[in-house]
């Protein structure tokens, strides 16, 4: 068995360095020896539960304190994601992930409707992935014996810069959700967000931190901001595409065995930037018109990309079967939890702007 490289910031650093020729070529050289690299996986993001969100990520257009063009929608039904599910399966997609605009996951009937959901996708012979927030070991617990195969929780950024993008909630409940999740036997999905201000070193401390997982991540999606009006971070400017080809490249060689997923912001990426960023070790992309509430590319350009480039979906599974989680006990079954996750206490100008002209502009809409 290959030994695990613990890496230091200055590493992750001289790696993020070097000449962008020489960085890709070593990328791609580990990428062939953990990875198939004619394959890259279809997955679908749906959005199970759209707005109305308590959070204030200075990112997100689902915040409830921001206004956008956002239109909140309660939870979807069965029937829903049936159809959604089958649409992406028939367009190749291998992986489905369920996102719901939550805090944390709550013991209710909205969650008692997401176990339903979750048995519905796996019985359809496809990898289910959920985003609902914090989770405690024991909801983790009731994902994974419902036939969840991986859960996102992203760290966004740095420990440090993390502050600077959200205040109501703290870098330790990201960490204790990955472990949680990791306790439930379900695979770990965990990336960030570049462009949101942050430095380099920023960006390469989430690495390292990703990194120090034990077992790190099977998942690490890589997303470029797309900056939302009516959001603090709404004149951020655009990531160069060479910022998204060193990321993927530098999580592909931190992280060797790690799926690394080109995410959002690929509407703003050419073919070309794209075939760069698989050659860096990109092995998953998000495909349909939306992920969650951000514009993708259409279905057909990217089956047009594949063909292009000679890429072949990944069939489900192909990293792994289901995690085989171990039956609950009836105390956890019955478990009812309300845990209290954190709240800073600090307060961040922008976000507090944001929210007072939020307000302002729905008294307007509404008078």
């Amino acid at each position: 068995m290959e030994e695990r490289k613990e890496w230091t910031l200055a590493e992750i650093l001289e790696v993020h360095r070097k000449p962008l020729l020489e960085l890709v070529y070593e990328a791609a050289t580990v990428h062939r020896k953990h990875h198939n690299p004619n394959e890259v996986q279809i997955s679908s993001l749906l959005s199970i539960k759209t707005g109305g969100c308590q959070e204030d990520c200075g990112y997100c257009p689902q915040a409830a304190r921001y206004h956008t063009d956002i239109e909140e929608n309660d939870l979807m039904s069965v029937e829903q994601v049936t159809t959604a599910a089958n649409r992406a399966k028939v367009l190749g997609a291998s992986r489905v992930c369920m996102g719901a605009a939550w805090r944390n996951v709550k013991d209710d009937e909205d969650f008692d409707q997401v176990i339903k959901l979750v048995q519905t996708v796996n019985s359809m012979d496809m990898e289910v992935c959920a985003t609902l927030g914090m989770v405690t070991e024991t909801q983790a617990k009731k994902l994974a014996e419902a036939g969840l195969y991986a859960y996102n929780h992203n760290l966004d950024t740095s420990e440090d810069y993390y502050k600077e993008v959200i205040s109501t909630r703290g870098y330790e409940d990201r960490l204790e959700t990955l472990s949680n999740v990791r306790k439930a036997k379900l695979t770990v999905c965990s990336g960030g967000i570049i462009g949101m201000g942050e430095s380099v070193e920023d960006r390469c401390k989430m690495l390292l931190t990703l990194s120090q997982l034990n077992p790190q991540p099977e998942s690490v999606p890589i997303n470029a901001l797309v900056a939302v009006e009516g959001t603090p971070m709404e004149d951020q400017e655009p990531v160069p595409i060479w910022d998204m080809v060193r990321m993927v490249a530098t999580a592909r060689i931190v992280m060797p065995k790690s799926t690394v997923r080109l995410s959002a912001g690929r509407l703003s990426m050419t073919k070309e930037g794209q075939a760069l960023c698989f050659m860096a070790g990109a092995g998953s992309i998000f495909a349909g018109d939306k992920l969650l509430t951000t514009p993708n590319p259409a279905t057909n350009d990217d089956l047009e990309m594949f063909e292009i480039l000679g890429l072949q979906p990944t069939a489900p599974f192909a990293k792994g079967d289901r995690p085989q989680p171990e039956p609950l006990t009836e105390e956890e079954r019955a478990k009812k939890e309300n845990p209290k996750w954190s709240r800073p206490g600090h307060r961040i100008p922008a976000h507090v702007e944001y929210t007072k002209k939020g307000k302002l502009k729905k008294k307007a809409i509404q008078k």
